[in-house]
């Protein structure tokens, strides 16, 4: 893809999301996520009516007389967009591929953040760490991550969630939001997503292909793991095949919605052919 065709394509995802993160989602996300934190701000004498707990008594012993801590509301914080770019995101049946709305999803909420003068960063990850870009602020820094997301070939096309998250955690000291976007065809990111959201506001955006869920007789096909690049002749007309199938994909969505939710971490789905625009602004709404 040349650089005139990459701008291009910029240019085209900022006018869309940059529309819905100005008018959908910009007051959703600023009463889902700001706020949070409490940070300390300076201590004053006390007044008639303050709360006795946030007395500092370090300080009233010193001057003989009563002191409280004053706290004052975070505003600025850190959004961390972390997607997937393996094989399988190369995938999709209908009008566009899984990695095309990975980056849709991506620029809204980075977008988004940027209404709200948060700071953005980065993670590109497969079954390692492809791309890190650290938070920044500003419109020229997220075109850049749309660019990345857009044009970036990764080294490797397996996927390893967990690793991504300890990266996470390794990087990142401060508590930031993250929204964690892939099709977790991955096992075994319990553990490490734990770590995480002990410290981070951390969703989980699984986008999927209604094609992924349950495989059509077809007959006999040749089909490749696009991980894996292992191609192997499939009978799907054989009944036991498609139930083997869909058990083994519906085992990873059960594990997706439980690990989240045993972690404490936001998780929604959305497949390719559905509005994502619906599925976050009912997130954010159900928070």
């Amino acid at each position: 893809m040349d650089t005139k065709e990459i701008l291009k394509k910029v240019r085209k995802i900022e006018i869309k999301t940059r529309r819905l993160s100005d008018h959908i989602f910009s007051g959703e996300y600023h009463t889902s996520f700001k706020g949070r934190g409490m940070t300390f701000s300076e201590v004053r004498q006390y007044q008639f009516g303050d709360d006795v707990r946030a007395i500092d008594w370090n300080v009233t012993a010193r001057y003989n007389e009563p002191y409280i801590k004053v706290f004052e509301e975070e505003r600025e914080l850190t959004m961390m967009l972390m997607a997937d770019v393996s094989g399988s995101e190369s995938f999709g049946t209908k009008n566009q591929f899984k990695r095309e709305i990975v980056t849709e999803i991506a620029a809204t909420m980075a977008f988004s953040a940027t209404q709200n003068n948060d700071k953005i960063g980065l993670i590109l990850f497969s079954d390692e760490i492809e791309l890190f870009i650290p938070p920044k602020k500003g419109k020229s820094h997220v075109l850049r991550i749309i660019r990345e997301l857009i044009e970036f070939q990764p080294k490797s096309k397996k996927t390893d969630v967990s690793q991504a998250l300890k990266f996470l955690s390794g990087v990142l000291k401060k508590k930031a939001i993250v929204f964690l976007i892939s099709d977790f065809m991955s096992d075994d990111y319990e553990h490490n997503l734990k770590i995480a959201a002990k410290r981070h506001d951390i969703t989980g955006v699984r986008v999927y292909d209604q094609r992924e869920e349950k495989i059509p007789n077809l007959g006999l096909v040749n089909m490749t793991d696009a991980e894996t690049g292992q191609t192997m002749l499939v009978n799907t007309g054989s009944k036991q095949v498609r139930l083997e199938y869909e058990k083994y994909y519906q085992g990873k969505v059960k594990y997706f919605n439980e690990t989240f939710s045993r972690c404490g971490a936001g998780s929604l789905s959305t497949r390719v052919d559905e509005s994502y625009v619906t599925k976050l602004l009912g997130y954010f709404k159900s928070r």
